[in-house]
């Protein structure tokens, strides 16, 4: 940047003062014309204030741009501030969604522990209701069973004592008859052998089911 006016006056003061005349006999004091150097100091002292004026102006660009980069530089740190704030709450995010996807994993874990468990249960109760059923139906089987052996023996019984109540009328039948056929060859030999000829009979299992009482 160039010299300013003001630096320029002061200048062309020095070199007005070197070219004045010195005083005799001193080797430090110069006569100088004080018109001229009036007309220097009042023109000095008309630029003073534009000069004033000009840096006053360069000093408010400077805190402007000194401002401005403030700003800036302030806007950028709020900016980063923000981004890393943003990029925490992501992190933050993150870590809630990896939580919030562990306790979803682990419920879901054990609700299926649950159903397994009461899957379990219920099919080893359905087992037992099963088992009791079946011991039920068989129970009612082996009382209709035992019911029906008892009344087959029962009528078993009755078929053999009609059996034999028949079987002692025909012998007692055919003894009187034997006695009235012989009577002069009435011997207990004779009555030994009709007993061994009753196996000679056979029945009919239903020949006498009339005689048993249902």
């Amino acid at each position: 940047m160039g010299a300013s006016k003001i630096e320029q006056l002061i200048e062309d003061i020095y070199e007005f003062v070197e070219s004045c005349r010195m005083q005799p006999l001193s080797s430090t004091k110069v006569i100088v014309p004080k018109d001229e150097l009036y007309d220097l100091l009042d023109e000095l002292r008309l630029r003073t204030p534009d000069e004033i004026k000009r840096y006053q102006k360069i000093i408010a660009n400077r805190d402007a741009i000194i401002a401005d980069a403030e700003k800036k530089a302030e806007k950028i740190l709020a900016d980063t501030r923000e981004k890393a704030k943003e990029l925490l709450n992501e992190h933050e995010i993150m870590q809630q969604a990896y939580y919030e996807a562990n306790e979803m994993i682990m419920q879901a874990s054990q609700e299926a522990e649950r159903l397994r468990r009461e899957a379990k249960e219920e099919a080893e109760q359905i087992r037992t209701g099963v088992l009791m059923y079946s011991n039920e139906v068989l129970s009612k089987v082996e009382r209709v069973l035992a019911e029906a052996y008892e009344a087959a023996v029962s009528r078993y019984e009755g078929f053999i004592n009609a059996l034999e109540n028949n079987l002692n009328i025909i012998k007692q039948n055919r003894q009187e008859l034997m006695e009235q056929l012989y009577p002069e060859n009435n011997t207990p030999q004779d009555v030994e052998v009709s007993n061994d000829q009753n196996d000679d009979y056979n029945f009919d299992e239903n020949t006498f089911l009339n005689d048993i009482e249902p």
